[in-house]
């Protein structure tokens, strides 16, 4: 093993990746060590598909190629300790010194303390092969699976899983409706409409209290008396940051329980840098402290600290959450607040709908109703936030969208977007969803 290396990044999923090839890139004299437990490790937004659509763990692996490509040391090694006065790390294989350090431990599944959370057949997902693969046995034997959590994951999973022949897959949720952390509800209840057609049972507005079974799992009761029988449960409902190390060693944990870090990703520490699911994030909107864990959070967090190594160069603007998601050529995106997001943060808002094919005209091969919704801050016109219903195209769309809310651009920059349309590929020019929804807002300002 490696006894020094000028930069040091520990854990190597999206925001270790994304710093090792971000500090070669800055840094081409330097050194660099990846130290990761794992040998192999799973593309975190794909997780879902291994039980379906991909088909095994091996098929949804990050490649190792980038790093031998960047001329970083990759070492598979668990690290124990920080010792920040002799600027070195400790694992089972040794000690490893550094100049420059990034933090990238990532999150690991939340497990509530129901009764009963211990039983075997109760798994939370975690970005762990040997997890995976084991997760996948069970999916295997299982006839009935229950989800706890209708967000990405729960909805996600459900749909993979009711896809296998011979199974069962039903959704719990405590909000009222599926994704409705990440969606106002009028897209909310399409999802679920849609999702309920393709077979998964959905029972939302209501707790678990208990999971129940003598060895495994064998129901869900519910705060209702409903018992769904159950011989797998997930566990859907959010991660926590992976920070022990960190706070080991005297760094300053947030008030998310998340590492704490300024705009450039430095910790108190100045050799010291955190990105990824383990760093504190803040709101673009506001600068609220925010809880908001998504692998392309990751990479820019990865990205910005490694560029910042020696020398400041970039700066966290926070969070602004861009996320989509997709059930059986149904998909759903957004960037920024969504109206109720808008409304709680205190802002006096105007949204406004497009709705239309996004191909002209519409009998044109591939055509897809799809939906634009906008939401503005009334007074000034500036845009918060937006989201997108419809096929494949959604997650480009609201791309666009996140850099008009990064550009500061208000509704009357949008009505005068400057776009380029084809028949095969956009919604025409004369209906264009993003320029509609601006002019329609503004009516209403």
């Amino acid at each position: 093993m490696l006894e020094y290396a000028d930069i040091v990044i520990i854990g190597g999923s999206a925001a270790g990746l994304s710093a090792a090839i971000t500090a070669r890139r800055h840094n081409p004299d330097k050194s660099i060590a990846m130290v990761r437990r794992d040998e192999q490790t799973p593309i975190p937004c794909g997780i879902p598909y291994i039980y379906g659509t991909v088909g095994s763990v091996e098929k949804n692996i990050l490649p190792t190629a980038p790093l031998d490509a960047h001329n970083v040391e990759l070492i598979i090694a668990e690290v124990t300790s920080i010792n920040r006065e002799n600027k070195s790390i400790v694992t089972d294989k040794g000690e490893l010194h550094y100049d420059k350090l990034i933090l990238g431990t990532g999150s690991k599944a939340i497990m509530p303390p129901f009764p009963g959370i211990d039983l075997k057949g109760v798994v939370g997902i975690d970005k762990n092969n040997g997890q995976l693969e084991m997760i996948k046995g069970y999916v295997e034997a299982a006839k009935d699976v229950v989800i706890i959590g209708g967000g990405f994951i729960g909805i996600e999973f459900a749909d993979e899983i009711n896809k296998l022949e011979g199974k069962t897959a039903t959704v719990v949720e405590m909000q009222s409706h599926c994704l409705s952390l990440a969606y106002d509800d009028e897209f909310c209840k399409v999802m679920e409409d849609h999702v309920s057609t393709r077979g998964v049972n959905l029972k939302t507005g209501v707790k678990v209290t208990a999971l129940e079974g003598t060895d495994s799992v064998e129901a869900v009761a519910l705060e209702n008396g409903e018992r769904i029988k159950a011989d797998l449960v997930i566990m859907g409902i959010g991660a926590r940051p992976i920070t022990h190390l960190a706070a080991e060693c005297g760094l300053e944990i947030g008030p998310t329980k998340s590492i704490a870090v300024d705009k450039t990703q430095r910790t108190a520490d100045p050799h010291i840098f955190a990105a990824g699911d383990c760093a504190e994030k803040v709101s673009f909107f506001d600068g609220s402290p925010c809880g908001l864990k998504l692998a392309s959070i990751a990479t820019l967090e990865g990205r910005i600290a490694a560029a910042n190594l020696y020398g400041v160069v970039r700066a966290n603007s926070g969070t602004l959450g861009v996320w989509s998601t997709a059930v059986g050529g149904l998909a759903l995106a957004t960037a920024g607040l969504t109206e109720r997001e808008a409304k709680q943060k205190g802002y006096n808002v105007v949204a406004a709908t497009a709705a239309g094919p996004n191909r002209h005209p519409g009998c044109m091969p591939g055509m897809t109703p799809t939906t634009v919704k906008l939401v503005f801050e009334k007074k000034r016109g500036t845009l918060l936030g937006g989201q997108v219903m419809g096929d494949t195209t959604a997650g480009e769309i609201v791309n666009i969208i996140s850099a008009c809310i990064m550009g500061n651009m208000d509704a009357q920059d949008i009505a005068c977007f400057q776009v380029g349309t084809h028949p095969a590929l956009t919604a025409s020019p004369v209906a264009y969803h993003l320029v509609t929804a601006a002019e329609l807002a503004i009516k209403d300002m």
